[in-house]
């Protein structure tokens, strides 16, 4: 029996993979939950109005929440297609801080357009779908990419992708102000407006749009960060001034003590030697026989 790997998801980076996975997965789970108990999984975590339901997370959540099979397919195709490139030239860390970051902005910005619509009114208003961070995967995509051409259905001919991300921008203008739909086109743009400005942000910061490593430039919060790693190791090391070394005793005594030993012991030898020359070996006593023999 022989096995063949699936080449379709080992050939996607990381947190794309991921975020194909967690969407399919709760939208599967909604779907499951409406079915067999009634509980529509919208309520908890789709974004409702800030005066109506509002819960802290739902910024968050709604991104990972869809209506139906086709919001979620066209979704999904997107974040395959575009941001798979995104991730691939920009890292996965830095590709899924743009998804999130543009995502939560996309969200604050239908917010802010209900607010006008609304004011203080608790308005049953609810945006689910990842399309904001959709959006701005597109625009990220034309602003790296911005020659590459895509065909678009029914165009009969490619479009480059700066001049796509320029269309999109207008028609979803142009609905939002427009249209009656329960499509929220704002939160759309507010996914590019937020993407646009974190792409000039990283660009003032010095980090380049077009890798995930910086362009030689340190931003100042890099700075201060590296410094105060510095400061905590240095802070970790034993502060040697607390410590009091002795001095190493140089033998200087110790050497004069030794030679003027040796220069006793040389005397009372050569003594010794004259005694025996006067009156023979016999006339020592034992203890100059003892010094005698201690030197041979």
């Amino acid at each position: 029996m022989t096995t063949e790997r699936n080449p379709f998801l080992p050939g996607i980076p990381p947190v794309t993979k991921n975020l194909l996975l967690i969407n399919l997965v709760v939208w599967l789970t909604d779907a499951t939950l409406e079915r067999t108990a009634g509980i529509h999984l919208s309520n908890i975590l789709g974004l409702h109005y800030i005066f109506n339901g509002f819960s802290i997370w739902q910024p968050f959540t709604y991104m990972f929440m869809h209506a139906n099979f086709s919001h979620i397919f066209f979704n999904m195709f997107a974040v395959w297609m575009f941001g798979a490139p995104l991730e691939q030239r920009w890292g996965s860390k830095r590709y899924l801080t743009y998804y999130l970051i543009t995502g939560v902005g996309a969200g604050l910005i239908q917010e802010l357009v209900w607010f006008f619509m609304y004011g203080t009114v608790p308005a049953a208003a609810v945006v689910i779908g990842a399309s904001g961070a959709v959006f701005s995967i597109l625009l990220a995509f034309g602003w790296l990419f911005p020659d590459v051409r895509i065909f678009i259905f029914p165009l009969p001919i490619p479009i480059r992708a700066r001049i796509l991300v320029i269309i999109y921008a207008v028609v979803e203008l142009f609905e939002g102000i427009a249209s009656a739909d329960n499509i929220a086109h704002f939160a759309h743009l507010g996914g590019m407006i937020f993407g646009l400005g974190l792409i000039l942000w990283w660009k003032h910061k010095g980090v380049s749009s077009m890798s995930s490593e910086s362009n030689g430039e340190t931003s100042r919060l890099q700075q201060w960060w590296q410094q105060r790693k510095r400061k905590q190791r240095e802070e970790k090391k034993p502060h040697y001034s607390d410590y009091h070394y002795q001095e190493p005793v140089r033998d200087e005594h110790t050497q004069e003590e030794k030679s003027r030993k040796e220069a006793e012991i040389k005397k009372e030898i050569d003594r010794i030697l004259d005694k025996i020359k006067l009156s023979g070996y016999d006339s020592l006593t034992a203890e100059e026989k003892r010094k005698l023999f201690e030197q041979q």
